[in-house]
């Protein structure tokens, strides 16, 4: 992706922080800037994720997320041996 230069309006010691947190990762300040603003814009899109209540869901999507009775003891072992029996006949 080409860069763009950006002009930024920040007091002096703010560009001292800048340059010192940019200095001690190795990283230039255009970076240091580019990685911070990915941050906040992936945690902005987290934050924006929101589950609908359940009770908007239909009926048998409901009864797909909340079990009515817990799930029996399955052997997903067995049953993939017994699959692979009916197919090649181990």
């Amino acid at each position: 992706m080409e860069n763009t230069k950006l002009t930024l309006s920040v007091d002096k010691a703010t560009i001292q922080l800048a340059k010192e947190i940019a200095s001690e990762d190795h990283i230039s300040v255009s970076k240091l800037f580019k990685t911070l603003i990915n941050e906040v814009a992936k945690k902005k899109k987290k934050e924006d994720f929101k589950m609908k209540p359940l009770d908007e869901f239909s009926e048998w999507v409901q009864e797909l997320i909340i079990p009515k009775e817990p799930t029996p003891d399955f052997d997903h072992k067995a049953l993939y041996h017994k699959h692979l029996d009916e197919k090649f006949g181990l």
